[in-house]
């Protein structure tokens, strides 16, 4: 109850998802979600919404990896004057990593125009490359595809073009395709809300906004990412794709989620073999990524980002040793 207590009155999401993250990676108490769903309904915290639409009726999609694709929206932002009277307007501009729901940036203008979308955007591919391809609405911003050919083409719409990068657009009246970056505008608006401060200048907001992307990207559990993962865990757990990168090639690319099991091994099929890659018994039951490339193999904790082993498959053996000696360990004076 004082954790649920805690992230609310940070504006942070306090469901028994991530109240069991929280119990686990901080208090070191392993508690059931249905433990802690049934704690916070028998003290009324959980309103029922019997009429909202189930997550099954969705149709998710995710990228493989990260840089794959930016999803990319701006949202408007009311700051407050000192005498707590509302004050002007401004918007605020996101670009967010579809793969790992990495907040790559986020700023605050007084109103975004093209060239502040092309600028954030450069910026952000010069702080971690350019993406393969970017998704973001049919604002006039971001192109100019329904301006019945008048208006030629936005910055953007030019530089993506240069570089090689595929741009994509939601069809009209269909938000859900651009729903990571909106769902993550919803979650930066709550926390904002939740301040004691309310900005009275860009400045202030700017600030604001720094402190958030940084507990986003790094001290939060994201419920869409495997294990609870944080963002930046989960970006920087796999490679990073590029434009016009060629995915196919002439390899078997593959990206498995398994467990280790209580002897410290996890499986993986090659040429319909199945093989157990060693990886130690301290890590038993630990979630992992499998990063397979043929017979290139990159085992990382899932909930981590943690690289585990990285090895070549020896086709010709069952079990891929971890080289470490054999019998127990020797303490050395």
């Amino acid at each position: 109850m004082a954790l649920r207590k805690e992230l609310a009155g940070q504006g942070l999401d306090a469901g028994p998802d991530t109240i069991a993250w929280h119990l686990e990676h901080h208090h070191q108490r392993v508690v059931s979600l249905a433990t802690i769903a049934r704690h916070l309904s028998r003290l009324g915290l959980v309103a029922p919404e019997p009429k909202k639409r189930p997550k099954s009726s969705y149709l998710r999609f995710e990228a493989e990896q990260p840089n794959q694709c930016w999803q990319s929206d701006f949202t408007h932002y009311r700051l407050t004057r000192p005498d707590a009277s509302p004050g002007r307007d401004c918007e605020i501009i996101t670009w967010l990593d579809d793969h790992a729901r990495f907040a790559l940036h986020v700023s605050a203008h007084a109103r975004i125009t093209a060239a502040i979308v092309l600028a954030t955007f450069s910026g952000t591919a010069a702080q971690h490359g350019y993406p393969a391809s970017t998704l973001t609405d049919n604002g006039m911003v971001y192109t100019v595809r329904f301006a019945t050919g008048r208006g030629g083409r936005t910055s953007l719409e030019h530089e993506l073009r240069r570089v090689g990068i595929v741009q994509k657009n939601s069809r009209p009246n269909h938000p859900t395709t651009c729903g990571k970056v909106e769902r993550f505008q919803q979650t930066m608006k709550k926390w904002l809300r939740a301040q004691p401060a309310p900005p009275a200048t860009i400045t202030e907001l700017q600030a604001l906004l720094d402190l958030f992307v940084e507990q986003y990207n790094h001290h939060r559990p994201h419920r869409s990412l495997p294990q609870r993962a944080t963002p930046a865990t989960a970006y920087a757990a796999r490679p990073k794709t590029a434009p016009g990168a060629d995915r196919a090639g002439d390899t078997h690319d593959r990206v498995r989620h398994d467990r280790i099991d209580d002897s410290g091994c996890v499986t993986l099929r090659v040429n319909g073999r199945l093989h157990h890659i060693g990886i130690g018994r301290t890590h038993a039951r630990t979630h992992v990524l499998l990063l397979v490339q043929d017979l290139h193999v990159r085992v990382i904790n899932a909930a981590t980002g943690e690289l585990l082993r990285e090895l070549l498959i020896d086709p010709t053996r069952d079990y891929q040793p971890t080289g470490a000696p054999k019998g127990p360990t020797r303490n050395h004076p």
